[in-house]
Order: structure tokens, then C-alpha cells, then sequence
């Protein structure tokens, strides 16, 4: 699962795979915390995160939602994604 973006101590990947299941996500992880967050409607669906990491990663989404599903056809199609510019 390639890492697509790093900030914070927060690591951001998604699975490439044609038959990744669907809605569009990221896997988030921070120490020992993983989060599954769904790209489009930028909320956790699985797992959760301390609640300081959870609203970066969440806003990271949000501002990068394009990128990221545009990331995620290309990983459906078995492509390695793009990475995204971490958040400063």
C-alpha cells in the first residue's frame, strides 16, 4: 500500500488494486491509531485517531479531495498513485 502523503506523524496510503471495494478512501495511521476515511464524504468509516489528528486529516481531505480521487482511479486501475502535498 503506497504512502501518499506524511504530516505531522500522521502516514496517508491508499491499496492499489482493480478490485479495491468501493466508496473511494484512505487509510490513515498515527502511532498506534488506523482510520479508514471516506474521500468523498470526509468522514471516518472504520477506526479513529486521537481527535487533534483526526480534524488535520480530515481538512487534508477536504482540501485535497480532487487529487485524491483522481488518486483513486488510478489505483483502481492497478496504477501507483501520486503523492499529495503533506499539510503545513
Amino acid at each position: 500500500m503506497p504512502t501518499i502523503s506524511i504530516f505531522y506523524g500522521i502516514i496517508i496510503r491508499m491499496y492499489c488494486a482493480p478490485a479495491e471495494h468501493n466508496p473511494p478512501h484512505i487509510h490513515a495511521y498515527y502511532q498506534d491509531y488506523k482510520a479508514v476515511i471516506d474521500i468523498k464524504t470526509c468522514e471516518i468509516t472504520e477506526g479513529n485517531l486521537p481527535r487533534k489528528k483526526e480534524r488535520l486529516v480530515l481538512a487534508w481531505v477536504e482540501i485535497h479531495q480532487e487529487d485524491l480521487l483522481a488518486d483513486w482511479e488510478l489505483a483502481a486501475n492497478g496504477e501507483l498513485p501520486f503523492t499529495i502535498e503533506p499539510l503545513k
